[in-house]
């Protein structure tokens, strides 16, 4: 029976939960990493030297920026060109002790007398020679947003390559168990219909895992099922040839009797004739048997009618061989028990079922012992079966043949038929699938 699928095991969530189990640990690593990365970039700031480095670079710079053009200390309009060719993120010039230039302040004139220089002890000022001499600058770059941003770049890089890490390394389960399942269907394919389908989890693929391993057992039974009639009808043939070589024979004798006249008087004729009109009524049972047989193996599909109830089915099949069997001398124990369920069947090949196992009652039952008509019930299957002692002259005589059309004919409707015997007493049961919505 197939499995089914709860919607939290399917894949579309178990995906889901994945993506959203990544993204959370990818998030925690990124804060994580990202207030490592800025406590390793302040503690690298935090060292004079390595900021009075930077700026040396930028003097340098701008120094040569100013012999070349022979720029001039409160020349505004090239030193604001270089702050923003340079992305300098403040530069402040002073000369003779006067502010006289502000790159914050790029559109206005400082005058030497108006604005007096401030000197604070957290900001480095270094000497620069200008084209109408000497003055002190203070500078401030952007190396240390660019820090910063290098951290948050580099964290959000390896916040990413995380999150493709831990959603590749959960789907590498699922792939290995789709490459398992082709691997498997290979050895399927290859004829293989032993090996076992293996069935991981709860999901759509297990589900399908399943439905491949349940038709390979299918279609191993039906191979299985197949074997056993080719070996069953070889078996009938082999069978059915020694009986009919039996009367063939009696019959080629007599005749031969009968031929060369080697007969005493009326008598043994008539006895000798009567004895070949056996034999030939016995050949003509034998290949009956035999063309009913190899016409119900020849017939691939039926029909089934639509479900009916058990009693409406049987009832008046079963009191019509009842009444039957009571004609022909026999004593009938009717002990079936009429359940409320519905079964499909064969018309035609419950009266062809029927009329075989009357037939054979009357040819090898003991009318002495009652025949036991009962009801009869396995699992999800219900159906009857009918019970009898066997004549002791009789007992070798029959070529089993017809209880083989009935094994036959109940497997097309999707029952099954069950022999039992145990000294004289046979039974045979007779079984049908029960409709679940009966």
């Amino acid at each position: 029976m197939k499995q089914e699928i709860h919607k939290r095991n399917s894949i579309y969530f178990q995906l889901l939960r994945l993506l959203m189990a990544s993204a959370i640990v990818c998030v925690l690593f990124f804060f994580i990493i990202c207030g490592i990365g800025s406590v390793v970039v302040d503690s690298h700031l935090a060292n004079p030297e390595y900021e009075k480095e930077k700026d040396l670079r930028y003097i340098r710079q701008l120094q040569q920026y100013v012999r070349d053009d022979q720029i001039r200390s409160d020349d505004s309009q090239a030193l604001l060109a270089w702050v923003e060719t340079h992305k300098v993120l403040y530069v402040c010039v002073y000369k003779d002790d006067k502010k006289v230039f502000d790159s914050d302040y790029p559109g206005e004139e400082l005058m030497e007398e108006e604005i007096e220089a401030e000197y604070y002890e957290w900001e480095n000022y270094y000497p620069v020679e200008f084209a109408d001499g000497e003055a002190l600058v203070t500078i401030q770059s952007v190396y240390a947003y660019q820090m910063y941003n290098y951290v948050l770049i580099g964290s959000i890089v390896l916040s990413f390559f995380l999150f493709l890490a831990l959603v590749l390394l959960g789907i590498r389960k699922k792939m290995n168990y789709i490459l398992k399942l082709n691997d498997e269907i290979e050895i399927l394919e290859g004829g293989s219909l032993d090996y076992k389908i293996t069935v991981e989890g709860k999901d759509e693929l297990a589900a399908l895992a399943e439905g491949i391993d349940n038709m390979r057992l299918s279609f191993q039974s039906l191979i299985d099922q197949e074997a056993r009639m080719i070996q069953e009808n070889q078996r009938i043939v082999t069978e059915m040839s020694h009986d009919l070589r039996t009367p063939v024979t009696s019959i080629m004798l007599y005749t031969e009797i009968l031929k060369k006249g080697s007969y005493k008087n009326e008598t043994r004729l008539k006895e000798y004739i009567e004895k070949i009109d056996r034999k030939i009524l016995r050949m003509k049972q034998l290949t009956d048997h035999l063309f009913e047989y190899s016409l119900i193996t020849g017939e691939t599909d039926i029909k089934l009618e639509e479900p009916e109830l058990y009693e409406v089915l049987f009832y008046d099949l079963l009191s019509e061989t009842c009444s039957y069997l009571e004609q022909q001398g026999f004593q009938v124990s009717f002990q079936v028990e009429w359940i409320c369920k519905k079964i499909r069947i064969s018309g035609s090949y419950i009266m062809r079922i029927t009329d075989n196992i009357a037939s054979n009652l009357i040819k090898y039952a003991d009318p002495a012992v009652p025949v036991i008509i009962a009801s009869a019930q396995e699992g999800s299957m219900a159906g009857f079966m009918f019970e009898n002692k066997i004549q002791k002259q009789v007992r070798a005589q029959s070529t089993g043949i017809g209880v083989q059309s009935i094994k036959n004919m109940m497997l097309k409707m999707g029952g099954k038929c069950i022999t039992w015997r145990e000294g004289d007493m046979f039974r045979i049961t007779l079984l049908f699938p029960v409709c679940t919505d009966g």
